[in-house]
């Protein structure tokens, strides 16, 4: 599924044309995007968290020619779900 799969089944479900959900779509993930950029942490409840992760700075491999390389430090987005999300896939 891709955005706008989402907005086509929002607008089905909302009585919604199908630009107004994808705005709404487009308005969720922007506001998840930046409050992860903040570094705050987002969670809807019954789906799951998103949290910033920080990766320190590391030594890796070329894996071409076998030369260190720094790996610089980093921010990851991490997703935890929620139960009920788990128990819909699992069960």
């Amino acid at each position: 599924m891709n955005n706008n799969d989402l907005a086509d089944t929002i607008a089905a479900k909302h009585d919604l044309t199908k630009t107004d959900a994808r705005a709404v779509v487009d308005a969720v993930f922007a506001s998840i995007a930046d409050a992860a950029a903040k570094g705050e942490e987002i969670s809807l409840n019954g789906f799951g968290k998103f949290k910033v992760k920080d990766t320190p700075a590391r030594e890796g491999r070329n894996p071409s020619t076998g030369a260190t390389i720094q790996i610089a430090a980093s921010k990851k987005l991490s997703f935890a779900p929620a139960k009920a999300v788990k128990d819909k896939l699992n069960g």
